[in-house]
């Protein structure tokens, strides 16, 4: 049995500041590196340029990170991957732990892996974050996911050819919340592997996560994934009898 093939996928939308930094300390992993830039305004586009050995990916407008990804998974499939390691392109993240979530892949078998932040109920991290992880975290157990500590971590670990398959409808940052709860209905394991998280009191770092539209956004999608449960329940019972 081959060994499984990695690569790195990193949805960037107007993050000029960090991307260049990032999409560095990916390539020096040595594994193939997809950036998708997703309609981003201002020089990103051009930072990106400025690194060699990335394959670049673009949308003529803003998509949503769901999106992204997915843009992501479909080309680093045909290049032959198995997996996709994804993280953000604001920094928050060291790319060499991509090697941790790596190497919580056992051979043989098909799973999911998600960094879990450490340090993230810190008061130095910004109130979003930890409100919008506890919430979320509760919504996806509720809806039939996964029981994770993190489930708004953009560094994860996915087996591609699932996750295209799974077809997840949410296209913006629910599409992180909504994958978790399709691996589990799926029967696709979720394994947890502790990361860090670099949020630099008075550093650069951008959120594009709007509290306001996007709790609704994630809001709308529970709901769905919530009236869903009972239809995929009855069939799992089918199945099984």
């Amino acid at each position: 049995m081959r060994p499984p093939r990695f690569a790195l996928v990193i949805p960037v939308y107007n993050h000029p500041d960090t991307v260049g930094r990032v999409l560095r300390g990916a390539c020096a992993l040595g594994l193939p590196v997809f950036v998708v830039n997703d309609g981003s305004t201002d020089r990103t586009g051009e930072r990106i340029r400025e690194v060699a050995g990335v394959t670049v990916l673009s949308h003529p407008v803003n998509r949503g990170k769901g999106a992204a990804l997915v843009t992501g998974f479909t080309a680093a499939a045909a290049a032959g991957a198995d997996y996709a390691v994804t993280l953000d392109a604001d920094g928050q993240h060291d790319p060499a732990h991509a090697l941790l979530l790596m190497a919580a892949v056992r051979p043989g078998e098909r799973t999911m892996v998600v960094g879990c932040r450490q340090g993230m109920n810190d008061p130095s991290i910004p109130w979003t974050s930890r409100f919008g992880r506890k919430f979320s975290n509760f919504w996806v157990r509720v809806t039939g996911g996964p029981r994770v500590s993190d489930s708004q971590s953009g560094f994860r670990l996915y087996p591609i050819p699932e996750v295209l398959q799974w077809q997840a409808r949410a296209r913006r940052f629910a599409y992180e919340v909504e994958i978790l709860v399709l691996a589990r209905r799926k029967g696709t394991p979720v394994l947890q592997v502790p990361v860090g998280v670099d949020y630099r009191p008075g550093g650069k770092r951008i959120s594009h996560f709007r509290p306001f539209v996007d709790f609704w956004r994630n809001t709308g999608t529970f709901t769905r994934l919530l009236l869903t449960r009972p239809v995929h329940f009855l069939c799992r019972c089918l199945k099984a009898g």
